[in-house]
């Protein structure tokens, strides 16, 4: 029996957010989308076709750190939780030649899927003779406080230590613990990490200089918060990759929207729609088929990798042109609505495996991910008017507001990422007190539009590539990598090197005074 597959569109920042739509058309118009698709929270789940994808298996030992659920309280009596990380040592040169610990942070899932999805790290170690670690953040994948996934997402109660704050504790206690327990104090760290870890990546190298000498920040998104940049940033940049690819496939996407809307309000018409788009149960509302489609749109964008992938789910390379060829395609006489489920299958059926689809997945569950964007990950999000193959909304925080508190009993607080890694003006802030993270982006990724673009000074460097992707960068090298990749991550490779370079310098200096 072929399988099903989910819609896997928890995804974002948790990233996110609560979006108010309304159509275009003045007599139709789409309901509020208090839990739009949270693109980074994606993560926190493997896809469902994991089991069926073969991965790169690189080498590593399982183990778990005991560490304190609370690194901000003095408690006599403090509770802790076993956190899980991997480790390699295979290529490292060892204390005594004060080799490197490249360190990942984890994002918010499962490590091993992380592990396997950022073969650069891998494929570098052995030149640099490095150790590799990848701590798991806490409440994802095995870390989980409380004994249990239930327990620990149980309520607001459980959920408080869930915080980008406590994961870099985490990060530093573990990597002190270990340098201390093999005489590697003299050791240096290098950090990485990709979407929310690149995020973590960059904020610890702010908050813990004295730990790492430098950072990757793959696909970072920094910026993402309150009006720094426009919030209409990463839709209109999810309708240019389609824009770019065909102005029809781009038109006809937009169009769909009353499409869908006018055909659900028909007598039997979400039957209809149930038909068309091959679901597994009766469409209760078109709400649920709209913020399907989304999710593929905007994840088509973040992984639109110039090779077939099997990151999210098994694709094609450049797989917005390959939706758009369906769209574009079909023949006279097909519906709008039968060009759009021609297209989308190419994310949620490329492998021709499922019979229906299903869109039950509840992005009201009380995962990890939902708490982070209820407090403090909150990502305003809007769809801008004209330029986008979307239909106009405007971000809401009051009624986002108000499902946090229904959902969690918390508020969320916008502002506080920006009081605790730097406000409004961060890119002064990284010039005074920062040095030595690398900020890189594929403009393809709606991402993007929330990151560090610009050089910020000589060792803060944005990497820029016009044909990437989400964190493109840091995945596994394949024999179909474009020249423009291949030569990024030898300049990678060169800072990281610099970095080591002036901290070896400087150690040696300190030991001829």
């Amino acid at each position: 029996m072929a399988e099903n597959i989910s819609p896997l569109f928890v995804l974002s920042l948790v990233f996110f957010i609560l979006i108010s739509l309304t159509s275009s058309s003045p007599s139709l118009s789409l309901p509020p989308r208090l839990w739009p698709p949270r693109f980074l929270g994606q993560f926190s789940r493997k896809p469902a076709s994991s089991n069926r994808l073969r991965l790169q298996q690189y080498r590593y030992d399982v183990r778990y750190f005991e560490q304190p659920l609370d690194h901000f309280s003095f408690s006599a009596e403090a509770p802790t939780f076993r956190q899980r990380y991997l480790i390699s040592s295979d290529h490292w040169a060892g204390p005594e030649r004060m080799a490197p610990i490249f360190l990942y942070c984890g994002n918010e899932g499962d490590i091993e899927w992380f592990a396997q999805n950022t073969g650069f790290v891998w494929e570098i170690a052995p030149k640099f003779g490095a150790m590799v670690l990848f701590p798991e953040h806490r409440y994802y994948g095995e870390s989980l406080p409380f004994g249990s996934r239930d327990e620990a997402n149980k309520n607001s109660t459980t959920l408080k230590y869930l915080t980008a704050e406590q994961a870099l504790a985490d990060f530093a206690v573990l990597v002190t613990n270990l340098k201390r327990n093999l005489s590697a104090e003299a050791c240096p760290v290098v950090l990485f990490g990709g979407s929310y870890g690149g995020m973590l990546a960059a904020w610890m190298r702010l908050k813990y200089p004295h730990i790492a000498v430098g950072a990757l920040a793959s696909s970072a998104p920094i910026l993402q918060f309150e009006d720094i940049v426009p919030p209409e940033t990463f839709y209109d940049l999810v309708s240019n990759d389609f824009k770019r690819e065909s102005i029809s496939c781009f038109n006809t996407i937009k169009e769909s929207w009353d499409a869908i809307i006018s055909e659900g309000l028909k007598e039997n018409g979400l039957s209809q729609l149930t038909k068309t788009f091959h679901l597994c149960r009766e469409l209760k509302s078109t709400q649920d088929l709209i913020d399907w489609l989304y999710s593929a749109y905007s994840f088509l964008a973040m992984v639109d990798y110039p090779y077939p992938s099997n990151f999210l789910m098994p694709l094609p390379g450049h797989p917005i042109r390959e939706v758009c060829e369906k769209i574009d395609g079909a023949s006279d006489g097909t519906s709008i609505l039968e060009r759009i489920f021609k297209g989308v299958s190419i994310y949620y059926n490329y492998t021709g495996d499922a019979d229906c689809f299903e869109l039950d997945d509840d992005p009201h569950g009380m995962d990890g991910w939902n708490w982070q964007a209820c407090t403090e990950m909150v990502m305003p999000m809007s769809c801008s008017r004209g330029g986008s193959m979307f239909p106009p909304s405007e971000f809401n925080l009051s009624f986002f507001e108000e499902d946090c508190r229904k959902s969690f009993g918390v508020t969320p607080r916008p502002r506080w990422i920006t009081t605790q890694f730097g406000g409004h003006d961060i890119k002064t802030t990284l010039k005074i007190f920062g040095s030595n993270i690398i900020f890189s982006n594929g403009l393809l990724d709606p991402w993007s539009g929330g990151s560090v673009l610009q050089n910020i000074s000589d060792s803060i460097v944005a990497l820029i590539a016009e044909e990437g992707a989400h964190h493109t960068d840091l995945r596994p090298a394949t024999p179909e990598d474009p020249d423009w990749l291949v030569e990024q991550r030898a300049t990678e490779i060169r800072l990281i090197e610099g970095w080591l370079s002036a901290y070896y310098e400087a150690k040696r200096l300190i030991f001829d005074m």
